[in-house]
Formats: C-alpha cells, sequence, structure tokens
C-alpha cells in the first residue's frame, strides 16, 4: 500500500494563502499583481538603460544589469504561479511542474549568490586597485564571471533537485507554501531527509559561504582604502558606488540564509512564508530603487530612456 501511495502522487497542492479569508487573498492578490509590475518596469528600465546608454558601457553597470535580470527571472518563476492559483482557487501543480520551478529557482538563487559576490569584488578593484581595474576587469573577463555564475548555479541546481525528486513522496501531496521551495517540498517525503538536508545544507555554506567571504574581505579592504582618502567628496563618492550592493547583499542574504540554513529546524509556516515574500517579491521590485535612487548616472539614464520611449511612439 505504501508504494501504491507513493506511485499514485503525480501532483501537488500549493496551500499558499488558502488559510486566509476571500477579502484578504483579494489584497494579496493586488499586492503581488503590484510587485510584479513595479519589478517588471523597474528591472526592465535598468536593463534597458544600461544597454542603450553610452555612459553606462562600464563593469560596474554590466552586473548591475545582470542582476536586474537575475531579479526578473526570480519573480517570474513564482509569482505568476500564485497569481493564478489566487484567482482559480485551483492550486495544483504537476510533479514534472512543481519539480522545474524549484530547478529553476535554485539555480537562480546560487546564481546571484556567486554573483553578489563578483559585484564585491570589482568594487574592490575599482577602489582599492583602480590602475589595474580596467586591465583586469575587462570585457572577456566580465562575460566569464557571468556565465561562470550561472554554470555553477544551474549545474547544483540540477543535482539537488533530481536528488530532492528522487525520494518517495507518500505523506501528503500538499505543500504549505506558494512555490515549490526546497524545505515544504522535503518536509513531505515519506523517507529519511537527513541526507537530503544536509547536501542541500553543504551547497549552500559553500555557494552562499564563500561569496559571502569574498564580499566581507572585499568590503574589509574597501573600507581601509576609503578611510585613506584625504577629500571628503572622494570619500563620499567611494561609499556611493557600494552602498546601494552592500544593502542588496543584506537583504537578499539575510532573508536567503535564514531559510536553508535552518532545514533541520521547525519553524512555523506563516513565517517561511513572509521570509520567502521578501526574496521572491519585494526585494526584486526595490532594488531597481535602491541602484536608481542613489546613483546620479543611473537616474539620469532611466529618465532620458522614459522621455524616450513616448517620443519614439509618436
Amino acid at each position: 500500500m505504501e508504494r501504491d501511495q507513493q506511485t499514485n502522487i503525480t501532483e501537488f497542492f500549493l496551500l499558499g494563502f488558502s488559510d486566509l479569508s476571500p477579502p484578504l487573498q483579494a489584497t494579496i492578490f493586488s499586492f503581488f499583481l503590484f510587485a510584479y509590475i513595479l519589478t517588471l518596469v523597474g528591472n526592465g528600465l535598468i536593463i534597458l538603460s544600461v544597454s542603450f546608454e553610452p555612459v553606462l558601457q562600464t563593469p560596474m553597470y554590466f552586473f548591475l544589469r545582470n542582476l536586474s535580470f537575475h531579479e526578473l527571472c526570480l519573480t517570474t518563476v513564482t509569482v505568476p504561479k500564485v497569481l493564478e492559483d489566487l484567482m482559480s482557487n485551483e492550486r495544483s501543480i504537476s510533479l514534472l511542474a512543481c519539480s522545474i520551478q524549484m530547478c529553476i529557482f535554485f539555480a537562480i538563487g546560487v546564481s546571484e549568490c556567486i554573483f553578489l559576490g563578483v559585484m564585491a569584488f570589482d568594487r574592490y578593484m575599482a577602489i582599492c586597485q583602480p590602475l589595474r581595474y580596467t586591465s583586469v576587469m575587462n570585457t572577456k573577463m566580465c562575460y566569464q564571471l557571468t556565465v561562470g555564475s550561472w554554470v555553477i548555479g544551474s549545474l547544483e541546481s540540477i543535482g539537488q533537485t533530481s536528488f530532492i525528486f528522487s525520494l518517495p513522496y507518500c505523506r501528503s501531496n500538499r505543500i504549505a507554501h506558494f512555490f515549490c521551495d526546497v524545505p515544504p517540498v522535503l518536509s513531505l517525503a515519506c523517507s529519511n531527509t537527513f541526507i537530503n538536508k544536509l547536501t542541500v545544507f553543504i551547497a549552500c555554506m559553500f555557494t552562499a559561504g564563500v561569496p559571502f567571504l569574498l564580499i566581507l574581505s572585499s568590503y574589509i579592504n574597501i573600507m581601509s582604502s576609503i578611510l585613506l582618502i584625504h577629500s571628503s567628496e572622494g570619500r563620499h563618492k567611494a561609499l556611493s558606488t557600494c552602498s546601494s550592493h552592500l544593502l542588496s547583499v543584506i537583504l537578499f542574504y539575510g532573508t536567503a540564509m535564514f531559510t536553508y540554513l535552518r532545514l533541520g529546524t521547525h519553524g512555523s509556516d506563516e513565517n517561511d512564508r513572509m521570509i520567502s515574500l521578501l526574496y521572491c517579491i519585494i526585494i526584486p521590485a526595490i532594488n531597481p530603487l535602491i541602484y536608481s535612487l542613489r546613483n546620479k548616472d543611473m537616474k539620469a539614464a532611466v529618465k532620458k530612456l522614459i522621455f524616450k520611449i513616448p517620443n519614439k511612439m509618436n
């Protein structure tokens, strides 16, 4: 019977926000829709501005454009399905679709962790090694670092997802989440998941811990170099190029590590759901504001693009 029950599970049900009243679900739908539109518009403007503005053809903005692409993908993997579930109340997702969603989401998340480390290294080279910056951070190096982050993220994600979905699932087919994330899916497996949790933990420590140490080391050296700058204007300019990235690191790493490094503990579904809202919805929506509002060149390029679009339409 247990074996039959294992093979009968061909789809999951994403409980998401089904425990809330219809008016609250309608409010959440509006929030998700608004945040998704804001994410698409904000990150889309950054991608287009960096692509077409000659002033922004530097490694820093090249990496910023790729970070915006990460945020777009991260949100698009989850939010449309959430909106569909809130509208239809069906909430079902096939086993294959669930595994694909988890695989893509995990790949983007791992890649973004590495990519934030790459951006910190870029700032280190620009501030601490300015004479070597153009020779080290050339176009070839920028593309190699970007492709490398995606390759590592994809390979790790495929391996982890395959390992997770090779488990027998017989306890339930109801996922206490709004998307197929690793912790809630693993909790439904009817076999011992200690090895799976351990491999996810080790993978997260490697793909998040190593870039985090790189970020920490980079900013220790950056702050040491900034303190040696005599003019207040020079210190302010150096700090302004790092503050946006540092805030993104704190937001992304803080929420992601809280989720994936506590796989062995039992947190409440509501808390897990709220933390996921931060890194799935809120952070991708506010990152364009963080980078554009604190950067004069970025702000000018976005304004130029916004005014240029209506003129071309006319």
